[in-house]
């Protein structure tokens, strides 16, 4: 089941996505659960299904996506989770410790919405990141790794856009420009993907392989975060975890090559989804 939110005519919905089409839940439905969070929280999946697939679709064509996470969504990251030359410290290899960091409200943007080109120099390293996306479906709190698949609501694909001159005054400088990445099209339900460890990612720049990997490459597994992070601190229906990316990034590259205005992104989860995104307003 592929679950997103959209506006059409100027009214927010929420529901599921099968083909061409987009099934809104009905107004009742809102009422018992304003939004798509409150569906995760309360395990009401298998209600959203009945109760969307029983209204008239409408087309995908017709529709605005929205970000399939809330907006003021949590969105924790991991950094250097796969091999490859890191564009702030190349001679960086497997780190000891698995490396969080923080997404703020704002700076993803939905599937199919312009990215923000930052103004000035941090233009001129304005990078792109393909990541595979955890959507968190129930509460954990200090688990186990075994445990962790149990608490996945489902996969999504994340851009994790970054201004690699800013990461050198901080991570979180670098990470947080306004509309520097996105999120989307959908989440995919955990019960459609039967290994998440076997997921693939490829990034296409202009329609040009930059990126081709395997989660069963990341230095930590899925189930290692997300036990990771429980320990830290309470994950929560809706809760996004970025997992990482790959070899490939503008910063790695040699020659680098960073996003500039009229690029088309695409980053491609065979089973989940294809975010894309054209870079700066045409």
């Amino acid at each position: 089941m592929k679950l997103a939110r959209w506006q059409q005519h100027g009214v927010e919905a929420y529901g599921l996505i099968d083909g061409n089409n987009a099934h809104p839940v009905s107004d009742g439905f809102r009422m018992r659960f304003p939004d798509l969070n409150d569906v995760l929280a309360a395990a009401a999946l298998s209600d959203l299904r009945a109760d969307a697939l029983a209204q008239p679709p409408v087309p995908v064509a017709g529709i605005t996506w929205r970000l399939p996470i809330h907006p003021a969504a949590r969105v924790i990251c991991v950094g250097i989770n796969y091999p490859k030359r890191y564009p702030l410290d190349q001679s960086v290899t497997r780190p000891e410790n698995i490396i969080l960091f923080a997404k703020l409200d704002g700076t993803l943007v939905p599937h199919d919405t312009p990215l923000e080109i930052p103004v000035g120099e941090a233009a001129e390293s304005f990078d792109y990141e393909g990541e595979i996306g955890v959507v968190i479906g129930r509460a954990a709190r200090h688990i186990s790794p075994d445990q962790a698949h149990a608490h996945i609501a489902g996969f999504t694909v994340v851009n994790d856009g970054s201004v690699r001159e800013w990461q050198k005054h901080s991570v979180h400088a670098g990470k947080n420009f306004a509309a520097s990445g996105g999120c989307g099209p959908w989440i995919t339900t955990a019960d459609e993907i039967d290994v998440p460890e076997a997921l693939k990612l490829t990034t296409r720049l202009n329609g040009q392989i930059v990126q081709h990997a395997s989660a069963s490459e990341m230095f930590f597994s899925i189930p290692q975060v997300i036990s990771y992070i429980s320990q830290m601190i309470p994950l929560h229906p809706g809760d996004l975890i970025a997992m990482g990316s790959p070899d490939g990034t503008g910063g790695s590259r040699s020659p680098q090559r960073f996003l500039k205005q009229g690029d088309v992104l695409e980053i491609d989860v065979p089973g989940v989804g294809v975010l894309c995104n054209r870079v700066g307003t045409v």
